[in-house]
């Protein structure tokens, strides 16, 4: 049997796969509409968020916790057991601190949950072992056994794309909006991804370099020209049997494809009219440029390309600047910021977890937007994580870690809730529970436990 990765895109997209591409139309003919009856795929995102959050802004209940010091370097856990917030395991409701404030109009569509630990090798710095590790989650004496200095292993996108990349053109897409351009750190702290240990599966920075990842071989505009002329075939073809509604979901549908291709126009004349010395990434306002990464992976689902992503907001540590438009009226260094929260130094870092947060919700909100083969909205279809590796960045520890689930993994999550986990339950855990939900069944990942029961509907 022929695989779609042995057939040309044009060939795919003459074939059928254009009129694919449309969305959800009611009034379009009988046949069309039977060819949309297969269930969509399911899709995963990984969302980092580099060097920790705000713990009294983010986490319900500790708004009134003292404002910690640093810890970090080589022992982060050391003072676990002291500092730890004690979790009342249980079911809630969600609790709208002012972090989460961009997500209350998604209240129906996340969950919050806390009480997950990472394993942490003492003796090693925490940055080095923080997006690194983030995915793979080895416990030391596991890596020990198996010869790698970090506990570092292949990373549960991949273990996942291996089970279910067969359906698309790429297993897995590695995708990082680091809008630095010198090299500050090794390039381990700019990949959640690997292949296995020491095998770094590379994120992309470049938009026109994922552009070109994911729709075009020899360039980036013949490939925009023939999935749109294509696609705009099929729906002249329609558009005499389409109603008045169809075509305004048709019209919302075209929109998106060349807006996307007005903004790398747009980005394209930027880096024409630079300075060479601007860094190539920081040419777009920041927030425009997350934006802009998450809607070409979202393209790349909506396309079939893939079903798995690893989205990272930035790079652990990076001590180098960044403009936040709407937040400061000056670059700031986001990392730095994390070490001197005492004073009202608190409150100027969250504004930071706001901003990261609103890009969060823009995913959301845009994956709530796209309608799927069936009808449904891919966000009903997709489990999207929110996370970072370190759970706070004042005190750089390993336990009580941030996270963030939104989706309905086709009816499989009761959303809406806030679980709070028993302190120390890891968080291979919920990497092995979302692995399960994508429909690879596992039995353990990592040093996992046993699955989140609390998240299955």
């Amino acid at each position: 049997m022929l695989s779609i990765k042995n057939i040309s895109r044009r060939s795919f997209l003459k074939a059928g796969g254009a009129t694919m591409l449309l969305p959800m139309l009611d009034s379009a003919p009988a046949a069309m509409a039977a060819q949309r009856l297969t269930k969509p795929d399911k899709k995963l995102v990984i969302m980092y968020i580099p060097n920790g959050i705000v713990r009294r802004q983010f986490f319900p209940g500790e708004v009134q916790a003292e404002i910690p010091e640093f810890i970090g370097g080589f022992n982060a856990d050391k003072t676990k057991e002291k500092r730890r917030f004690k979790n009342k395991p249980g079911i809630y409701d969600l609790e709208w601190t002012p972090t989460m404030q961009p997500l209350k109009e998604h209240a129906k569509d996340v969950t919050m949950i806390t009480g997950l630990d990472r394993t942490f090798k003492n003796g090693q710095d925490v940055h080095a072992q923080g997006a690194s590790c983030y995915l793979t989650s080895l416990s030391p004496a596991q890596a020990a056994e198996k010869g790698i200095r970090h506990p570092n292993g292949r990373s549960l996108d991949q273990v996942i794309g291996d089970k279910i990349g067969h359906q698309t053109v790429l297993s897995t897409l590695e995708i990082s909006c680091n809008g630095f351009r010198a090299p500050k750190e090794p390039i381990e702290f700019d990949n959640i991804s690997w292949y296995g240990p020491g095998k770094l599966a590379p994120s992309i920075r470049d938009p026109r370099k994922l552009y070109d990842r994911l729709f075009s071989k020899d360039s980036l505009r013949s490939h925009v020209s023939e999935v749109s002329d294509l696609v705009l075939a099929d729906a002249k073809t329609l558009s005499r049997k389409l109603s008045s509604e169809d075509r305004a979901t048709m019209d919302e549908y075209m929109t998106m494809v060349r807006n996307v291709e007005v903004r790398m126009v747009k980005l394209e004349k930027l880096l024409a009219d630079a300075d060479i010395e601007v860094p190539k990434e920081e040419i777009l306002p920041r927030g425009e440029y997350i934006r802009l990464q998450a809607d070409l992976m979202l393209l790349g689902f909506q396309m079939g390309i893939t079903n798995v992503s690893t989205f990272m907001i930035g790079p652990e540590r990076w001590d180098a600047t960044l403009m936040y438009e709407g937040v400061f009226d000056k670059p700031v260094q986001h990392h730095n910021m994390t070490h001197n929260q005492k004073g009202n130094g608190y409150l100027e870092l969250a504004k930071i977890d706001t901003f990261h947060m609103q890009q969060y919700a823009y995913l959301i909100q845009r994956m709530k937007e796209i309608k799927e083969s069936d009808g449904s909205s891919m966000l009903d279809n997709s489990l999207v994580t929110y996370g970072a590796a370190l759970g706070d960045g004042a005190t750089h520890q390993y336990y009580d870690l941030p996270m963030i689930l939104a989706g309905g993994g086709q009816g499989q999550i009761n959303q809406g809730r806030f679980i709070r986990m028993k302190s120390g339950t890891l968080n291979s855990n919920l990497w092995l529970t979302l692995a399960n939900l994508m429909g690879v069944e596992m039995d353990s990942f990592a040093d996992s436990q046993g699955l989140l029961s609390d998240l299955w509907a």
